[in-house]
């Protein structure tokens, strides 16, 4: 009987240990989004801007706030997963509205490789397509301002279901809405 607790309190210590070295890992930071949640994007370079799209007149970095639609976890919604969503302050160069507020937004929830991520992963949100009035527009926009960044832009507790725009001025480049 002696040697059988012996075991059994071998066992559970070797059980706990695996447990703390497993949950010591730094997993995938997941990313929780409710629907209606206010996010900014930031606009990334095209490799092979389009003729005629006016969203390559603006700079990489340029804001865009997006009211998401459908509710997005990483604990549940796949690999390559579209969302969608709402552009909430329009989009203007000089006087020109280029994409209005309430434009319609798609995007993609992507698992993307990263050399700074201790996992070599994390979770991405891509804006891959504005259609404004029947007007389609491609473009990349991601959460971080970008692509080389290490983790995603937090979700702030202020922005969850909260339709207003960010602070930062829609359509300015980074370096203009923190002057």
């Amino acid at each position: 009987m002696r040697r059988f607790t012996l075991a059994i309190a071998c066992y559970l210590t070797m059980i706990m240990g695996v447990a703390q070295a497993q949950s010591s890992n730094s997993p995938v930071k997941p990313i929780h989004v409710p629907a209606g949640t206010v996010l900014t994007f930031y606009l990334q370079t095209r490799l092979n801007p389009a003729n005629g799209n006016l969203l390559d007149q603006f700079p990489k970095g340029t804001l865009l706030s997006i009211k998401i639609l459908d509710p997005i976890d990483s604990d549940v919604t796949r690999d390559g997963a579209e969302f969608h969503g709402l552009i909430t302050s329009p989009l203007v160069s000089g006087d020109e509205v280029v994409i209005h507020a309430d434009s319609e937004v798609r995007g993609l929830f992507a698992l993307l490789r990263s050399r700074n991520h201790p996992d070599g992963f994390r979770y991405e949100l891509l804006v891959t397509g504005i259609n404004d009035g029947g007007k389609l527009f491609q473009l990349t926009a991601s959460l971080n301002p970008s692509f080389m960044d290490s983790g995603n832009q937090p979700v702030p507790e202020s922005k969850k279901n909260d339709a207003s725009p960010p602070p930062a001025v829609s359509g300015s480049s980074p370096s203009a809405a923190h002057r």
